[in-house]
């Protein structure tokens, strides 16, 4: 049966992947005197799903920035993944191989960094490679001449981002932060060479906390009730029934609601702990316009 886009991965998996898994910059490519090889700008969003764009249809997010990537790009109507798991996912992408061969068999273990991997073979082609982001592998990046990532899944307010070994706290929000960095490095790299960037946002993934200026954006947005809203799962697989992402059983008030827990902090656990650490993460005026919200 098939269902619409087949992309629950976020997008064939955390779709950006540019529309076509490579975004040619015609801005950046390369003189007619150097090499013709194209310039690579791989975008992750994470989590990202397909109805969360307007150029897939979506009734209440407008995208124009990335309908336009769609419009002048290929947009993917069918897509299937190899593994939806976050650092599996990842694994896969970065080796082409089967989760089963490449060792990331879940989000516990940590990745193998000495085997292939793509952006060693462009490497030993002469590219330029980073990653600027989240990474959420454990190991160090290899195959990257330089890496700036988030530690495990990284924060959305003023993150910590280990730069080539060396980690520190940024002030600012993940998204502008990592797309700062990587406008940053694409300014500085060599421009005789080409280059090959990948830009691997943390965004959407739960827990979700917008940046202080989108904090009311939909305030006085109705918000329509998805067509399987009173859906009971019965006809559906089993993959789909032992899903742990309803609305009804897996919500958390603090985490996900942002209703903060009642009683003494110390005695705070699990996802109620780690909202917790968050909100301490907040500068006064980030944590004043917050709570307004």
């Amino acid at each position: 049966m098939r269902q619409r886009c087949n992309i629950h991965w976020g997008i064939f998996k955390k779709i950006v992947f540019a529309f076509s898994a490579l975004i040619l910059l015609p801005s950046l490519l390369p003189s007619q005197t150097q090499s013709k090889r194209p310039n690579i700008l791989f975008i992750m969003t994470d989590d990202h799903a397909f109805q969360a764009l307007s150029c897939y249809g979506s009734r209440i997010n407008q995208t124009p920035n990335l309908d336009r990537i769609a419009n002048e790009g290929m947009r993917f109507n069918r897509s299937f993944c190899t593994n939806s798991i976050c650092a599996p996912s990842r694994a896969v992408l970065l080796t082409g191989k089967y989760s089963h061969v490449n060792g990331q068999i879940d989000n516990i273990v940590t990745f193998d960094g000495s085997q292939e991997t793509f952006p060693k073979l462009l490497q030993r082609a002469g590219y330029q490679t980073a990653i600027i982001g989240k990474w959420h592998l454990k190991s160090d990046p290899t195959g990257f001449d330089y890496w700036n990532i988030l530690p495990d899944q990284g924060a959305y307010y003023n993150p910590d981002f280990i730069t080539m070994g060396e980690r520190k706290r940024h002030i600012g929000y993940a998204t502008d932060l990592i797309t700062d960095f990587s406008l940053e490095w694409l300014e500085r790299r060599d421009p005789n060479k080409p280059f090959c960037l990948l830009l691997h946002h943390k965004a959407p993934h739960r827990n979700w906390m917008p940046n202080t200026k989108y904090l009311t954006l939909y305030d006085e947005v109705e918000i329509p009730l998805p067509e399987t809203f009173d859906d009971d799962y019965n006809t559906r697989s089993d993959a789909a029934r032992q899903q742990e992402m309803m609305i009804t059983q897996h919500t958390n008030l603090a985490y996900d609601l942002k209703v903060p827990a009642e009683g003494d902090e110390k005695n705070l656990q699990g996802l109620e702990l780690s909202f917790y650490r968050d909100l301490q993460r907040m500068t006064a005026e980030q944590r004043q316009a917050w709570d307004a919200a």
